[in-house]
């Protein structure tokens, strides 16, 4: 942003201390920077009440909700929003409003904060006890500011507190009456992830070998039994002839009880779960690949293309439905330094690795010429369903995939591609070209209406570019110009989940599909790959 800090020069010299502005050529002011307090209190004044928001305002707040993490601590927006909430006048244009309405729109951000952030809060203990603390708050002030009890149903409603009040309940009198019954109600918004985690559905792999395994899609409750029997089935293998065992990095083998829990959390990195035979129990071989399992990938040339393409945009959907927008936020800043805030968005670009390795496994797989080029073929098409699904995400993956280096040296296959095919592989080729930011493919995906799924590593690497390209602070203010570019980027997520998908027909083979796809057999070791390829096609 050299361009606009040049231009932004004589702002630095002539700002106050603590904030500054910008005045576009409306004549209204955005932010350009200041200290997180200034900031907060810059939006807050700007903030109306009706029920039509200024857009500009309303896109400040947005920008300030979505990226606020990068600047501040949620314990400082809580004290900062407490202390707002409680002073007795304000520093800055509306010093004269009233208390009421300076109240108002401090818990106009909290609804807004809460609505953005959702079950994110539910994790975080400040933002638990500053709920509880506000919600007290207003409790307390209800009686004699009645133009609060709009803010309060909204607050009783957040936090599943379904019952009805009138004024008169929070009179002096019956106040303590009602503060006790508030808080002896079970607090469902507080309790909310621990009811849910056990039948949430995440990623795990399974080793069959050293450098092969299953990806398996499964409940964080399913058990070794249930974990094995799905492997079992993918593998082409007797379940009672096989054991699953937990081994650490470390080299420490536990072999796992059928009842016993096969998964701890999502992205555990503790170590790996293998497929041992049981009649090498005590020196715990991996189960060796055979001309059986090489036939695997056969399956693939009897199923549907359009529908295989179908169930491939329902599960990734899943998972981009699933990854919160400020995920985006936490992975380019690396705040905390782990994945527990990433999770779900870690989750979606290991499935696009994972189909772009599972294309090329099941092509290199296929040791009989005439069936691979029939594989290839049917990957072409699976390919353009996917655009055509506006699912790009598994779109550039399989394009990827075809373009693996073990699996486009493989000239005898590719020679007998029709040339129809090859014409639409060039096509389809065109839209994953890198030149000029990648101008195919973002001219064609603006075209598209939503719902659609991004090919979400581009997306991240906007977010990357922009934070390594603009400094967060200038002269020790925050550069609140960069994180609106950032949000704004982030808010792609919104737009292609404007709408969603739904209302196509399911296949009679549903079921058979949908297990395919959830229990995708990868080969994640590229001299693995180029050895496959090499067997089946040696070099002349």
């Amino acid at each position: 942003m050299t361009s606009d800090e040049s231009n932004w020069s004589r702002s630095w010299r002539e700002k106050t201390v603590s904030f500054c502005r910008r005045r576009r050529k409306n004549g209204r002011y955005v932010v350009v920077s200041g200290t997180p307090e200034k900031i907060l209190e810059h939006l807050l004044n700007d903030l109306h009440l009706e029920e039509v928001q200024d857009k500009e305002t309303e896109t400040l707040l947005d920008d300030f909700l979505l990226t606020y993490t990068v600047f501040m601590t949620t314990d400082d927006l809580c004290q900062a929003l407490l202390r707002h909430y409680s002073a007795k006048k304000y520093q800055g244009k509306d010093e004269n409003s009233d208390v009421s309405c300076r109240k108002r729109k401090v818990l106009h951000l909290v609804s807004q904060w809460i609505s953005l952030y959702k079950d994110w809060l539910h994790e975080d203990e400040h933002s638990k006890m500053f709920l509880k603390t506000i919600y007290r708050n207003v409790l307390d002030d209800v009686y004699e500011y009645p133009i609060l009890e709009k803010e309060l149903k909204e607050f009783q409603k957040i936090l599943g507190m379904h019952r009805r009040h009138t004024v008169d309940e929070y009179s002096p009198q019956k106040k303590n009456k009602a503060l006790f019954h508030q808080f002896s109600l079970k607090e469902n918004w507080l309790q909310h992830r621990g009811t849910v985690t056990e039948t949430e559905e995440i990623f795990c792999h399974v080793y069959i070998t050293e450098h092969s395994y299953v990806s398996v899609k499964a409940k964080v409750s399913s058990t070794a039994q249930e974990i094995l029997k799905v492997v079992a089935e993918k593998i082409q293998h007797a379940e009672e002839d096989l054991a699953l065992v937990a081994v650490t990095f470390s080299g420490e083998k536990h072999e796992l009880q059928p009842n016993d829990l096969a998964i701890s959390k999502p992205l555990d990195a503790a170590g790996r779960m293998h497929v041992y035979r049981k009649d090498l129990a005590d020196t715990l071989n991996p189960l060796a690949e055979n001309e059986e399992s090489q036939q695997r990938s056969m399956r693939i040339l009897g199923m549907n293309t359009w529908d295989l393409a179908l169930e491939l945009m329902n599960f990734d959907w899943c998972l981009f439905n699933s990854i919160h927008e400020q995920e985006l936020i936490y992975f380019t800043f690396s705040r905390q330094g782990n994945g527990e805030h990433t999770v779900n968005l870690s989750l979606l670009l290991q499935r696009c690795n994972e189909v772009q390795l599972w294309v090329a496994t099941e092509i290199l797989l296929c040791s009989q010429l005439g069936k691979r080029v029939q594989l290839v073929k049917k990957f072409i098409k699976i390919a353009a369903h996917c655009k055509a699904q506006r699912n790009l995400n598994s779109f550039f993956a399989i394009v990827m995939g075809l373009n693996t280096a073990s699996v486009s040296r493989l000239s005898q296959t590719w020679e007998k591609i029709p040339g129809k095919f090859k014409k639409l592989f060039s096509e389809l080729e065109s839209l994953t070209d890198p030149s000029l930011n990648h101008k195919a493919y973002r001219d064609a995906f603006k075209k598209m209406k939503p719902p659609k799924i991004p090919f979400m590593p581009l997306l991240l690497k906007d977010v990357t570019f922009i934070h390594e390209g603009n400094k967060t602070f200038l002269d020790n203010l925050v550069n609140f110009e960069k994180l609106h570019m950032i949000a704004d980027t982030v808010r792609t997520l919104r737009h292609c989940r404007t709408n969603q998908f739904g209302g196509e027909m399911s296949p009679k083979e549903h079921q058979e599909l949908k297990s395919y796809v959830n229990h995708l057999y990868v080969i994640d070791s590229q001299q693995a790959l180029f050895e496959l390829s090499h067997r089946i096609e040696p070099r002349v």
